[in-house]
């Protein structure tokens, strides 16, 4: 059952100025509730919706024992949540999307990244919260169900590649590849991959802002692979990312 509890509203927000909600975009916190809930409303930054880890001891400090949603900001409103950001051709999501963090504490070590996995539970209710909101929004579609890596792939790794984004699929929102067409371009690209130049063009089209180097193109890579291809993200672009990636253009872009 989806819990909504407006109990903390966050301080940080503005007007939307008439665009229309067109993206849902999910992160990880990396931090507990406790200081998550601070700093989303109390510190420059905001969200739409903070969701806890049941699991978490501050959450349990705090005195809940139900796994409930805290909206922080109004949907109406224009969270700081996505900062510089680019997603099918258009820049500053914050205008037209709304914003899920998710408690989750991955660390960035000393250039090595840890990422926890989510609890099943917390999926469950990250579901019925997607759900809920996607049903006031219908022009929002498979493909603009996001992480923040997704559309800031050159600053951001959230929500990480264990959020398991084909149990979402499987659940009715958000996009995941048709297996058949997937093997079929895998076939082909493991005789020869693609251009260069053909592949920018694909990332693109399926949403993702132009690489203006080669650094940039790898790190992109990396977060398709986190967000598709969970079990290497390595940012080496190979002939099942391509694959993937043209399966998905395939079946949602009509190309």
């Amino acid at each position: 059952m989806l819990v909504i509890d407006t109990s903390f509203p966050a301080r940080d927000f503005n007007e939307r100025a008439g665009e229309p909600v067109q993206q849902v975009v999910l992160h990880y916190t990396a931090a507990p509730f406790a200081s998550s809930l601070r700093t989303l409303t109390h510190h420059g930054v905001s969200a739409h919706y903070l969701l806890p880890d049941p699991d978490e001891p501050s959450y349990r400090a705090a005195g809940y024992e139900e796994l409930r949603v805290f909206r922080l900001v109004d949907e109406d409103k224009r969270a700081w949540h996505a900062g510089v950001s680019h997603w099918a051709g258009r820049d500053d999501l914050n205008s037209r999307s709304i914003g899920v963090e998710i408690v989750n504490l991955a660390r960035y070590d000393a250039g090595v990244f840890t990422f926890p996995e989510y609890p099943e539970a917390q999926i469950d209710v990250l579901i019925a919260l997607v759900r809920d909101v996607l049903a006031r929004y219908p022009q929002v579609g498979p493909t603009d169900l996001l992480g923040h890596s997704d559309v800031a792939y050159w600053r951001k790794s959230d929500p990480g590649p264990r959020l398991p984004w084909r149990v979402l699929h499987e659940a009715g929102i958000g996009a995941w590849f048709d297996e058949p067409a997937r093997a079929m371009y895998q076939r082909r690209f493991c005789v020869a991959l693609p251009p260069e130049v053909e592949v920018e063009r694909a990332f693109q089209r399926y949403g993702y802002k132009p690489a203006q180097n080669r650094r940039a193109f790898e790190q992109r890579t990396r977060a398709f692979q986190m967000h598709f291809r969970a079990r290497d993200y390595c940012g080496f672009l190979d002939a099942e990312t391509c694959a993937i990636l043209y399966a998905l253009n395939e079946k949602y872009r009509g190309i």
